[in-house]
C-alpha cells in the first residue's frame, strides 16, 4: 500500500524523479506532485504558481528544456517527515545539457521542498528553488 511507504523510501524515488526530469523528462516528478490543493511552485526563474494541474503541467514544461546527458545530485542538508507532512532542504547541483547549447551549463539551487502525504503516497506540495549565490559580505 503506498500510504504506508517510508519517507525515506520516497526520497530514493524523489531522487530518480529529479535525475529524470534535468535529462528532459518532467513526467515522473508530476507524478509525484499533488494535484489537491494548496500546492505551491517558486522557480528558480522567479515568479509563483498556484495549484496542482497547472504547476504539474509546468514540470513537464520545463523539462523539456534539458536534454539527456545531465548530471544532477541532491545534497540533503536535513529533512524529515511527522505524520503526513514531510520536507527536505539543501542544495540542488546540476550539469545541465540544455537544449540548443553545447556545452553542459553548471547550476546550483537552493532547494526546499514541503510533502504532504495523500492517499496514493507522498506527493510534492511545495517547491522553492533559487539560484544559489554566494554570500554577501
Amino acid at each position: 500500500m503506498a500510504h504506508a511507504q517510508s519517507f525515506e523510501d520516497f526520497m530514493q524515488q524523489r531522487r530518480a524523479a529529479a535525475d529524470a526530469f534535468v535529462n528532459g523528462d518532467g513526467a515522473a516528478v508530476s507524478k509525484l506532485s499533488s494535484a489537491s490543493e494548496p500546492a505551491t511552485f517558486f522557480g528558480p526563474r522567479g515568479g509563483h504558481l498556484a495549484g496542482g494541474p497547472q504547476i504539474k503541467a509546468r514540470y513537464e514544461q520545463d523539462a523539456r528544456r534539458f536534454d539527456s546527458g545531465s548530471e544532477n545530485t541532491l545534497e540533503i542538508l536535513h529533512s524529515g517527515a511527522d505524520g503526513d507532512i514531510g520536507y527536505w532542504v539543501g542544495i540542488q547541483r546540476t550539469q545541465a545539457r540544455i537544449k540548443g547549447q553545447r556545452e553542459a551549463v553548471p547550476m546550483s539551487l537552493r532547494v526546499t521542498e514541503v510533502f504532504r502525504r495523500e492517499a496514493d503516497g507522498w506527493k510534492l506540495i511545495h517547491r522553492h528553488a533559487d539560484m544559489l549565490a554566494e554570500e554577501q559580505k
